[in-house]
């Protein structure tokens, strides 16, 4: 990509914080890390492979697409697919060795037509119960009886049951308590129908980090891997974030007493104040919300001025600053340092809204565990090569050789387009009574 606003996501804080996080564990309790939408924002293929060279025995996301994606990238860790499938889809998850969520009786009912009766494979399943979230998952004893005969069946196997706290990262525990309480009686009801369950799980990040006695058999591991955590509450480990936000500033104006920027004329200077104009707006998921936020240049802080445009922002300047000068937007420079957890602190959110939201037009670059790089050199070199390469190309253009390279490039995409194909090739599976030939 051709912009200088990136997302620098350092792979080896990824693989630590996972380590790190297992090691504070119990023994034997096992690790699934959740890396849904996108990894959080970090890349979901390269989160998944960072996670398992840290430790990880499971992953889990949000829906079958990305389950997909990360079966077509080659990770081949077990994954739970945390938000029901639809029912017509059951042929997608026997297939690609998914494991599926699972809260009421009417989802084997609807999904029965779909699965043919010479599919031997064991569908795996969890078990979602509601308590307190409010979410999904099942709530009465009477709901769990439904269940329970088609958990039985020779076809599935249920490779979990668990649930999910909703004030785990409160300093006040009495609602947390009450959860894992209701839990527990649910627990209890799985024991005395006789459905074997291979792992009870009900913490995620913050309640894992806080309160390893609630870690049962297995604990989920989102947020947390890539840093983000209540760092006032937790004192076992010590996690390092794994992405710094960072872009330059593209235009230096200086601007008079009493002039006007943004749309609407929404900052009025008040005395003569040098603006920078940085490359990055709501369309790449920097929310208009986080006017006023600050960002760094030359080691100071800045206020974001004015309202935030679609593709671009400007920031008021201590002073006159170099056009083309770093700005960080999260990250350290520096003596000062701006956090996820900061600017979420500013919009009364959370850090993963701000890291999700990031939209693809943000290049991701990843530094490699193998040869370590000082961010700030791959930041500039990356700059370089990119004018080098304008440089080159500018020649090619003068010796007639773009349109072979036109060409080749066009068959690049063309076969990235049949490899995405080949995962919905499948598209039999969506009828009922699809073949699984193939399957153990």
């Amino acid at each position: 990509m051709y912009r200088d606003t990136v997302a620098q996501v350092d792979l080896s804080a990824i693989r630590d914080n996972i380590g790190d996080i297992k090691a504070s564990l119990p023994a034997g309790v096992k690790l699934m890390a959740v890396v849904k939408a996108g990894g959080y924002g970090h890349g979901s293929a390269e989160s998944a492979a960072m996670a398992e060279r840290g430790g990880a025995d499971m992953l889990a996301v949000a829906y079958l697409d990305e389950a997909l994606e990360l079966r077509a990238k080659g990770i081949a860790l077990p994954i739970l697919i945390l938000t029901p499938i639809h029912p017509a889809e059951v042929m997608f998850a026997l297939e690609h060795d998914l494991m599926v969520t699972v809260t009421e009786a009417e989802w084997f009912r609807r999904m029965a037509p779909y699965r043919p009766s010479s599919c031997l494979a064991k569908l795996q399943v969890h078990v979602k119960a509601d308590t307190g979230l409010g979410r999904i998952g099942l709530r009465t004893r009477e709901e769990w009886e439904a269940l329970v005969p088609w958990l039985k069946a020779e076809d599935v196997e249920v490779a979990g049951f668990y649930t999910h706290f909703a004030t785990a990262g409160q300093a006040d525990t009495s609602f947390l308590e009450r959860q894992y309480r209701t839990f527990l009686e649910m627990k209890a009801w799985v024991k005395s129908s006789g459905v074997e369950v291979s792992h009870y799980h009900c913490a995620g990040s913050a309640a894992a980090l806080r309160f390893p006695g609630l870690a049962m058999d297995m604990v989920r591991i989102g947020a947390a891997m890539f840093g983000f955590y209540p760092e006032k509450l937790v004192r076992s480990v010590s996690l390092r974030p794994a992405m710094k936000l960072r872009s330059t500033l593209l235009q230096v104006k200086l601007l008079r007493k009493g002039e006007c920027i943004g749309y609407d004329n929404s900052y009025i200077a008040k005395g003569d104040e040098w603006i920078g104009t940085v490359p990055i707006g709501y369309a790449d998921g920097w929310s208009q919300s986080l006017r006023g936020s600050e960002m760094l240049v030359e080691g100071k802080r800045v206020p974001v001025v004015g309202k935030i445009c679609m593709d671009q922002l400007m920031v008021k300047l201590p002073g006159h600053c170099e056009q083309g000068a770093e700005v960080v937007l999260i990250g350290r420079q520096g003596d000062e340092v701006i956090t996820f957890a900061e600017l979420a602190g500013f919009l009364g959110s959370v850090p993963q809204e701000i890291s999700t939201s990031l939209t693809g037009r943000v290049e991701r670059i990843y530094t490699r565990l193998e040869e370590p790089e000082r961010e700030d050199a791959k930041f500039e070199n990356r700059i370089y090569r990119r004018n080098e390469s304008g440089k080159a190309f500018a020649g090619e253009c003068a010796a007639g050789g773009v349109s072979a390279r036109r060409g080749a490039a066009k068959g690049r995409r063309e076969q990235k387009a049949w490899q995405r194909g080949r995962l919905w090739r499948t598209a039999g599976a969506r009828q009922p009574g699809a073949s699984c030939a193939g399957l153990p």
